[in-house]
Order: C-alpha cells, then sequence, then structure tokens
C-alpha cells in the first residue's frame, strides 16, 4: 500500500488520508479511503470498466468511468446507479513515456487553478490502485448529495458544432470570443461569469494546456438559469508533448484581435494581447488588469503545490520549466 505523507486532494502536508477539507469538499463529509480496490490492468476490472462506460463518454485518448462511494470506498458504479464521482486512470496511449504521469499532473494544475488563482473548479483528488498507481477523482458538478440537478452543455454543443465524417477535431476549430459571446447569449448575469471565463484562458495558457477545446468548457442549466460550469481538465499538457501549441482552438483568442508585435515577431502572445481579447469580450478595464496582475510573476504557492504533488521529481522539474517559459513570453513588453 502507498505510503501518504500529503492529503491527496489539497496536497497539505501531514496526511496519509484525505484531509477534512477534501472530505468535505470530495465528498460531502463522508470520510472515504484513498486506496481502490480497482486494477485497471486486470481483466476482470477491465471487463467492468468497459460495460460502466456505456454510462460515460470517451473524450480524446482519456478514459472515464462513473464512480460512486460505497461505505467508505470508491467503486465503479452500476449500471442504473446514479454516480456521484468520475474516474480518470492513466490513458493506454503506449506511445506516450509520461502516460502514468497524467492523473498527477491533471490533479496537480487543478488544485493550482484553486488555490492560487480562486478559479472555481471541479473537485478533484487522487485515489490509487492496488499497483499504487494513481487515478484522478473528480465529482461531479452535476450530482449533488447523489442526486442530478443540472444539465451540462459543453460549449462544442451550445455553438452546435458537430463532427463531421471521422472527423473527431471539431472540438478544436474556433475561437475564445465565440465562447464569450455565446456566455454573454445564455447567461443572464454574464459579467462575472465572464471574468472566471477570462481568467480560465489566461490560466490555460500560463499553465501550457493545449487541451482547452470546445467541450473543456461547459454551460450548468440549473433550474431554467445557465451558469459558467467550474473548470475542469485542467493538465500541463507542455510535459507531456513539447512544443505544443499556446491553444487548443485553432484560431486562438480571435483572429479578429490585432495581435502585438511581440506576437507577429516572437509567435507567441504576451500581455498585451489578452488586454485586447479581455476588451474584446467586454471585461471592464479595471477588472482586466487587477486578473492580469495575479500573473505577472509566478506565486511561491504554485511551487509549493508542485514539490508536495505526484509527480515524480523529474516531471516536477519539467513542470517548473514549462510554466517559467510561459511567464517570460507573457511579460514580455510589446512596442
Amino acid at each position: 500500500m502507498k505510503n501518504l505523507k500529503v492529503c491527496p486532494s489539497t496536497l497539505k502536508t501531514g496526511y496519509d488520508t484525505y484531509s477534512p477539507t477534501a472530505i468535505k469538499e470530495l465528498f460531502e463529509g463522508e470520510k472515504v479511503s484513498p486506496f481502490i480496490d480497482i486494477s485497471f490492468d486486470s481483466e476482470m476490472d477491465q471487463q467492468l470498466a468497459m460495460d460502466n462506460m456505456g454510462v460515460m463518454s470517451i473524450s480524446g485518448a482519456q478514459e472515464k468511468f462513473s464512480a460512486i462511494v460505497d461505505d467508505g470506498k470508491i467503486r465503479l458504479a452500476k449500471k442504473g446507479e446514479q454516480a456521484t464521482h468520475i474516474l480518470k486512470p492513466a490513458p493506454m496511449i503506449l506511445g506516450l513515456s509520461t502516460r502514468k504521469q497524467i492523473p498527477a499532473n491533471e490533479h496537480l494544475t487543478m488544485q493550482i487553478a484553486s488555490q492560487v488563482y480562486g478559479i472555481q473548479t471541479a473537485k478533484n483528488g487522487l485515489c490509487f490502485s492496488p499497483n499504487g498507481q494513481p487515478v484522478y477523482i473528480t465529482k461531479r458538478f452535476d450530482v449533488n448529495h447523489g442526486i442530478k440537478d443540472s444539465i451540462q452543455e459543453d460549449f462544442a454543443s451550445v455553438l452546435e458544432m458537430t463532427e463531421q465524417g471521422n472527423d473527431s477535431n471539431f472540438k478544436y476549430k474556433g475561437n475564445y470570443v465565440q465562447i464569450a459571446d455565446a456566455i454573454k447569449q445564455f447567461v443572464p448575469a454574464w459579467l462575472p461569469q465572464m471574468e472566471q471565463f477570462f481568467k480560465m484562458v489566461v490560466f490555460n495558457y500560463l499553465y501550457a494546456n493545449g487541451d482547452a477545446h470546445m467541450k473543456n468548457f461547459s454551460l450548468i442549466n440549473k433550474g431554467g438559469e445557465y451558469f459558467l460550469a467550474p473548470a475542469y481538465d485542467l493538465m500541463n499538457t507542455g510535459i507531456h508533448i513539447p512544443n505544443d501549441s499556446d491553444f487548443a482552438l485553432e484560431d486562438g483568442l480571435s483572429p479578429e484581435i490585432e495581435k502585438s508585435d511581440v506576437y507577429e515577431t516572437k509567435g507567441h502572445p504576451c500581455r498585451l494581447d489578452f488586454e485586447r481579447f479581455a476588451q474584446q469580450i467586454g471585461m471592464p478595464s479595471k477588472r482586466t488588469t487587477q486578473v492580469l496582475d495575479q500573473f505577472m510573476a509566478i506565486p511561491s504557492e504554485t511551487y509549493t503545490l508542485i514539490d508536495n504533488s505526484f509527480l515524480s521529481d523529474k516531471m516536477k522539474r519539467h513542470y517548473k520549466r514549462v510554466i517559467e517559459e510561459r511567464n517570460m513570453r507573457f511579460v514580455r513588453k510589446s512596442e
């Protein structure tokens, strides 16, 4: 059994299981073991997982499995049961040598977004299979106390983007202003929601999330009213894919926004480009300045979370190098 020294949700030191904060937020107050009896490598559990996948769809290359907490243990949900959580083991991309680091990467990146930058995220943590392999776990934000109380619609659906033939890359089409325009259209009190969206876009750039596509942003329909869904699927893809793109969407922030001199000459955006993006989506200039000021330097809390994370030492160093490079791009002055 894996020996824990930090909470596998909050990454706070001094815990050999989930901390009280994690128990409250991730498991609605129920004490839960971080050790699961599911081996995604065993034939029997693979079959259970395949049956379970009839309930959850697969997004991209990473499998997602419906889960439930039963008497203090995390297990796969059975057909007909209302799942409360989602499990994401390391994806079976055998050609990717760092694939087993992906659950720890997603968990760390989500915690940084929430704890350091105040971005509302889906509650999340890690649990561990019998061989000690980390498995990402997240609480479904459309289910509360075992009851589904809202409907999630990703922006590929909101913008009526569909797969054409065998082209599964439809979710990478478009730009981020299109999402902002949809927020204005569907969310009644859109301005505070827009600030959250703006912070997500900036964060994804600075933390090298090259997979922030249309299906990784959503609206929540609760009681007939729309809200921006908490952030999910945040990951530093740059530590797995060398020279990953700055933005997941093909048209970036928007082709209608004039690029800064730095962007034109160096090929990567700087702060000025995000200021122009903020203006385009209706962000007040004062709030734009306050948000962007948060990102001008990497906070010490980020480094603490990286050091406490379940990434390997080598990947921790790589994670730091990638975000430091992104920060250098961001703070460059344009003429």
